[in-house]
């Protein structure tokens, strides 16, 4: 039974492998998923749901043991993900000018993929939130939950608006929008202006790594000097920034913290994105030989056809673990406080739970999110047989 299964995984490796546009930049998709599951990993490892009293409320390993600090640069990779999808939809809007695709046909393409994922998690969770109101659940634990649940879409609306400015970033140098968070940090750091200023940042911190992508699709990045100048820069930059001016040394929010170096990004966020920018392109040219073995470029693919899926519904399946747990008592690294290692030990072992449950998720609401019928995914070829030896270009991604 075991030879079976790895022969049936080999042979769906290969076919995925063979189907795959031979033009298609691998290293792209690799890093869209090494960005994604970062942020789901990074989620589960310092997201706490703390019973107390019949209620729930969130807390962190990262308030209580500030030593995790490391974790959060591991798993905080939204830089990279805005870094990939600059490159792709300034990559895919020149190819759409090219056909004489209008702006408003390109663009309605690529949002309507966001929008039936979002209307399937927005109808389950006013219903479940609905449902526990009527059932009497405290108000602070409902909407502690919801607004787990939503903390995604905050990302899609800014992933949106950046996707609809394309045209006006493809040219724009990241210089200018790093500038602006500059200056924002110092007005808000600096002279004491309202907190308030500070959300301008959340447009163009990450227009930052979002122009960069566009700079690649311009060839400007394709030098390794490139990248090591990111890398060292933005490396250096983010230490000083919290050796010597006060940033905290977390790179995602941190409950009852003072600054959040994440909501809004701060410019020490900003210049840690650019460092690991600067790693993603260092790293193609050994993505793109490693993605060359079929079983890895499979793996790659499925996370990329369930991008959306995963990225939605990781916190759905951290609070549906959570709750169901609460019928077994507080269970040790799921409703006790994250403020010893022992919790730390004891959430490592319910990643696995985690993902299982996700995996349910994904087969509940996959299918529906891309409709029906399914249309045949862009990661593998689209085109007849007899124009598979064609170059494919960047219309595939």
């Amino acid at each position: 039974m075991r030879h079976r299964t790895l022969h049936r995984v080999r042979h769906f490796a290969v076919r995925v492998d063979t189907a795959t546009p031979p033009g298609r930049d691998r290293a792209v998709d690799a890093l869209r998923a090494v960005a994604v599951l970062g942020v789901v990993l990074g989620h589960w490892l310092v997201t706490a749901l703390v019973a107390d009293g019949g209620k729930l409320h969130t807390g962190s390993p990262l308030q209580q043991l500030p030593r995790l600090a490391p974790v959060s640069w591991l798993f905080q990779t939204l830089a990279v993900f805005f870094l990939v999808g600059g490159h792709v939809a300034t990559r895919s809007h020149a190819t759409a000018r090219a056909d004489g695709t209008p702006y408003r046909r390109w663009l309605t393409a690529r949002l309507s993929r966001l929008s039936r994922p979002v209307a399937a998690l927005l109808v389950l969770w006013t219903i479940v939130a609905t449902a526990l109101l009527l059932s009497g659940t405290d108000v602070t634990t409902v909407r502690t939950l919801a607004k787990l649940a939503l903390s995604p879409l905050w990302f899609l609306v800014v992933f949106a608006a950046m996707t609809a400015a394309t045209p006006l970033v493809a040219r724009l140098n990241p210089l200018w929008p790093l500038a602006v968070v500059l200056h924002v940090d110092l007005l808000r750091f600096g002279f004491g202006a309202p907190a308030g200023v500070g959300w301008v940042n959340l447009a163009a911190g990450w227009l930052v790594p979002y122009s960069l992508g566009a700079a690649w699709t311009r060839g400007e990045l394709d030098r390794p000097r490139a990248g090591w100048v990111l890398l060292i820069g933005g490396t250096a930059a983010t230490a000083g920034l919290v050796a010597w001016a006060g940033y905290p040394a977390s790179m995602v929010g941190v409950p009852g913290a003072s600054v959040s170096n994440l909501d809004p990004p701060t410019l020490a966020a900003v210049t840690f994105g650019l460092a690991q920018c600067g790693l993603a392109l260092l790293l193609r040219e050994r993505l793109r030989r490693a993605m060359r073995r079929p079983l890895a470029w499979a793996a790659v693919a499925l996370v990329n056809l369930s991008a959306m899926t995963i990225f939605l519904w990781h916190q759905t399946a951290l609070m549906a673990t959570t709750a169901t747990g609460l019928l077994l008592g507080r269970l040790p690294g799921l409703h006790t406080p994250p403020d010893h290692l022992g919790w730390v030990a004891a959430r490592l072992l319910w990643l696995p739970v985690f993902a299982l449950v996700l995996g349910l998720c994904w087969a509940a609401f996959h299918g529906y999110e891309h409709g029906r019928p399914r249309t045949r995914s862009r990661v593998v070829r689209t085109r007849p047989a007899s124009d598979r030896a064609a170059p494919t270009g960047a219309r595939h991604v």
